[in-house]
């Protein structure tokens, strides 16, 4: 009833001739099944041996680890499977044309996104742990696959919080949510990195100081706090900062700490700018502010702020009545402009 003894030993059964399932695309198929389990297999061992004998140390090593042994798996599983279901060169290119010309139109994006992968990798646009703002969402890579980054999300500065999606840290700090955006994304948004080349910020503090107050001492308690918690040029590698001026043609960048002054109406307006690592920057500023603070209010200096005089208000004609259980405040004659009821 069952057996491969059609046209071509193509399966037949009860008599019908299943077209296309003969002895030999069964055999592929097998072969087919057995690359796509074998190989992979191999490439997660590969994998596992090299981070069990240590040679990988850091974050970024294993990245780029995993990236190439995924790159080889890939590559050799399409090489067998064209060399298992094409053993005809004839045939081969004809078939591929005809697979490339679909696959371009029902896969755009999905080509799109690998073609971003290797963008990604090629241009070394970013790395495993570093913090970057990619399709909108700001964060530290985790991972990175044929078709998606995937970053652990982090908070956003209080002017940014109206933008979408919502994000309610006010740092950047973690917010627990793990975000997947597509690799596609690269060609229609800017990728900003805050830890390619160079793995420090630029930050600012400002802080409104009284005209009546020392502006001298306040602004020697404002580097003497940035001096003890921020970075100086000594703790930069002087390696990055050489690189960053070679390869981007940037000009001297004094990287601080250093106080810039700026006239209000209200008062001296003094700009902390400073340095700080890419990482624990919320922690930085919250020791800098503290002692600050401290600083400014031993010395008798207070941080300035908006205040508001009222000039002047109408006089009051008081009232009692015959109980005395209330006053009865009524403006007086001359302020109301109308005649007064008698008391």
């Amino acid at each position: 009833m069952i057996d491969f003894a059609g046209r071509n030993a193509s399966l037949e059964i009860f008599g019908v001739n299943l077209v296309g399932v003969t002895t030999e695309n069964v055999r592929k198929v097998a072969m087919t099944a057995a690359v796509l389990i074998v190989v992979p297999l191999i490439g997660w061992a590969i994998s596992k041996l090299i981070s069990l004998t240590g040679r990988v140390t850091s974050r970024r090593a294993a990245f780029w680890t995993k990236q190439g042994t995924s790159l080889v798996v890939a590559i050799v599983i399409i090489l067998m499977l064209i060399s298992i279901w094409f053993d005809n060169p004839n045939r081969l290119a004809t078939v591929l044309g005809l697979i490339t010309a679909g696959i371009a139109i029902a896969m755009q994006r999905v080509i799109t996104a690998i073609a971003g992968y290797f963008l990604i990798l090629r241009g070394k646009v970013f790395n495993a742990g570093d913090r970057i703002v990619i399709g909108g969402v700001r964060g530290d890579v985790i991972d990175l696959s044929f078709l998606q980054t995937t970053v652990m999300e982090m908070g956003e500065a209080k002017g940014e919080q109206a933008d979408s999606p919502s994000v309610w840290v006010r740092s950047r700090q973690y917010t627990g949510r793990i975000a997947t955006v597509s690799n596609a994304v690269i060609f229609d948004q800017p990728v900003y990195n805050y830890t390619r080349e160079f793995p420090f910020i630029f930050e600012e503090m400002v802080l409104p100081i009284a005209y009546d107050s020392d502006w001298g001492k306040a602004e020697e308690i404002i580097l003497a706090a940035a001096r003890q918690h921020a970075l100086d040029r000594s703790q930069m590698e002087e390696e990055a900062i050489d690189e960053l001026k070679r390869r981007y043609f940037l000009g001297e960048e004094n990287p601080g700490p250093r106080v810039y002054w700026r006239l209000t109406d209200n008062w001296i307006e003094m700009s902390l700018r400073f340095v700080v690592p890419d990482h624990g920057v919320r922690g930085i500023k919250d020791a800098m502010s503290r002692e600050i603070v401290s600083n400014l209010k031993a010395a008798g200096i207070g941080i300035a702020s908006g205040t508001y005089q009222v000039v002047g208000m109408p006089k009051l004609q008081v009232a009692l009545s015959a109980n005395r259980q209330y006053l009865d405040l009524k403006p007086s004659h001359a302020d109301s402009g109308k005649s007064a009821p008698p008391a």
